[in-house]
């Protein structure tokens, strides 16, 4: 916390107009570590005012979000596949994601299931493309950005900029007061997209009467959003049957 009020000082001092960009860039490394950047928004704010503040913000956080989500996709993906185990909860939003992967993201960023950093890094063994990943987040992150940009803008003393302090409460304070009928609309609609992929899926394992073709935990974590529909037994002993020249009851020749 203490490094990056001290990172702040200096972006308002030495840094001049490349500032912004400065500061947009400074959410990569803090996304990628998962320390918390909420610090760096509230500086936003107080640093260049509104505008200014909340477009390097919002580009910030979308560019910390896509590089830990690279980081897990690549490099990292092993690790992260291990840990889907300690995230339960996740089993359902992989499955939406994996049918309606721009909206369930959207939804997240708006009504956040789970921590940021965390987020980032499960969406990331997650089939979504990374076009609909960023542009999902971008737009999904706007209203909490603008909102602790918008505290920062009444900071008198950078000093005052801490997860702490009144200003950091207060952002989040108005955060929820002026999103909860956002946060009710895209909770809902989450909670709807996730029952109806879900349901999907069970009817679809449902249909097959073979069972799955593996039940391997760790091949699960790799592969969570595969569902294999095998053809149905009858159909693959009439293939057999017919390569023997016999025939079940109830088929004829031709």
């Amino acid at each position: 916390m203490q490094s990056l009020r001290q990172f702040l000082l200096w972006v308002q001092k030495d840094v001049g107009p490349w500032g912004p960009l400065i500061l947009a860039l400074a959410y990569i490394p803090c996304t990628v570590l998962a320390i918390p950047a909420s610090i760096l928004t509230l500086g936003g704010g107080y640093l260049f005012g509104l505008t200014v503040g909340f477009a390097s913000d919002s580009i910030g956080s979308t560019l910390g979000a896509t590089a830990a989500f690279l980081v897990g996709r690549t490099v990292g993906r092993s690790y992260v596949t291990s840990k889907l185990k300690d995230y339960p909860q996740f089993r359902a939003i992989a499955i939406a994601v994996r049918k309606s992967g721009f909206k369930i993201v959207l939804l997240l960023r708006l009504v956040p299931l789970l921590p940021f950093n965390v987020m980032n890094y499960l969406l990331s063994v997650t089939p979504i493309s990374t076009t609909n990943y960023i542009f999902a987040s971008w737009i999904g992150m706007m209203p909490v950005t603008l909102t602790f940009v918008y505290v920062g803008t009444t900071i008198k003393d950078i000093a005052d900029i801490s997860h702490s302090g009144r200003h950091f409460t207060r952002a989040r304070l108005v955060s929820f007061v002026v999103g909860i009928l956002v946060t009710r609309i895209a909770k809902d609609a989450l909670r709807r997209a996730m029952d109806e992929d879900e349901a999907k899926s069970d009817t679809a394992v449902n249909s097959s009467t073979e069972p799955p073709a593996t039940t391997d935990t760790s091949l699960e974590l790799h592969q969570p959003l595969i569902v294999r529909i095998e053809s149905s037994a009858d159909g693959l002993d009439v293939a057999v049957n017919a390569a023997n020249g016999q025939l079940p009851a109830g088929h004829e020749k031709v």
